[in-house]
């Protein structure tokens, strides 16, 4: 028998945990493609596909079709705002810096969780769509501070954090390309020789749309010494897309691919890491994990991670670079 002053059973359930995010099976993300095509081959998705990623066709349909569809109403929906906004501006001499903004993508995520296949298929994808044909992608790695710099600075160990980064000449760069400067240029970075490229430039001429990938893209602007809060890059992004997945699958899959490149790129003679093609495969990989637990670890679990809440979608993977589930922020 119930007592009078007793609550019912249902009021003692824990409410459903607060959150920003539509959580979405692989299922229900995938039923959110349409009927939008595929326009990519086989031989199109293996010239984008990153070394170590295990990603089909039916992957691309499934997951990233559905984002290419979403960004381009994203896209649309921005434009018509802008529209608003300049309805609203008039006269006032504010008007003309709206007119043919491009829309920014950031990417984020650890190193070797699959970010750089991620911004190149979306540039792949959004290209296609007739609104928006160029599609530009630009990696943070240009604005790594050249060796040298980080050397001076005792920054080596570092590498990859965000003070290794020259953040304010990152930002003063997306935002040229977000007020429609005609020409603006980044500095190359080269994965050979583990450094900035002297005298090489990247140019960027008014896309439609920019991806801007790197593993720190979502940091929030630090303070600057006054103590006044700065614009920081991801101020200037228009949508955000995080790839996670557990640490534990990104440091299998950080080393299998550095297994990979032990066998290929690192035998160039003019790589960096040459030095790890002459010792045994055993001590090569007890570098690889040294070096993932304590740098690129400690960098997910205290820089990156922390920034995946500010993602307006995040892109779950499974332990074989499947995707799992998918969380979009609602508005």
């Amino acid at each position: 028998m119930i007592s009078p002053v007793s609550e019912p059973r249902s009021a003692h359930r824990p409410r459903p945990e607060a959150t920003p995010y539509v959580d979405l099976t692989r299922s229900q993300w995938s039923a959110l493609r349409d009927k939008t095509p595929l326009p990519l081959t086989a031989d199109e998705l293996e010239r984008l596909r990153g070394l170590g990623d295990v990603i089909d066709l039916d992957e691309v349909s499934d997951i990233y079709l559905p984002l290419s569809r979403l960004l381009n109403l994203y896209v649309g929906a921005t434009d018509g705002l802008r529209g608003a906004l300049n309805t609203f501006l008039g006269d006032t001499g504010e008007k003309a810096s709206q007119s043919g903004t491009p829309f920014v993508i950031g990417v984020a995520g650890s190193v070797a969780v699959g970010k750089s296949t991620v911004a190149r298929l979306l540039q792949a994808l959004l290209s296609r769509w007739p609104e928006h044909p160029r599609v530009e992608r630009v990696t943070t790695d240009g604005f790594l501070l050249p060796t040298k710099e980080l050397q001076a600075r005792g920054l080596m160990s570092r590498k990859g954090f965000p003070e290794s980064y020259d953040r304010r000449a990152l930002t003063r760069f997306v935002a040229d390309i977000k007020a429609g400067k005609d020409e603006v240029t980044a500095p190359v970075y080269s994965h050979l020789i583990y450094d900035i490229v002297p005298g090489e430039q990247l140019v960027v001429r008014r896309p439609d749309i920019l991806i801007v990938e790197g593993i720190n893209v979502l940091q929030p602007a630090l303070p600057g010494k006054d103590g006044r809060t700065r614009v920081g890059l991801a101020d200037f992004f228009d949508f955000s897309v995080y790839v996670d997945a557990r640490a534990e699958d990104i440091e299998r899959w950080y080393l299998n691919r550095f297994r990979k490149l032990r066998a290929t790129a690192f035998q160039n003679p003019s790589s960096y890491f040459r030095k790890y093609t002459q010792v045994s495969e055993e001590e090569a990989l007890d570098y690889a994990r040294t070096t993932w637990r304590t740098i690129n670890k400690v960098n997910l679990l205290e820089n990156v991670a922390p920034t995946r809440g500010r993602a307006n979608l995040v892109i779950r993977k499974g332990p074989d670079h499947k995707v799992q589930r998918v969380r979009l922020r609602k508005l």
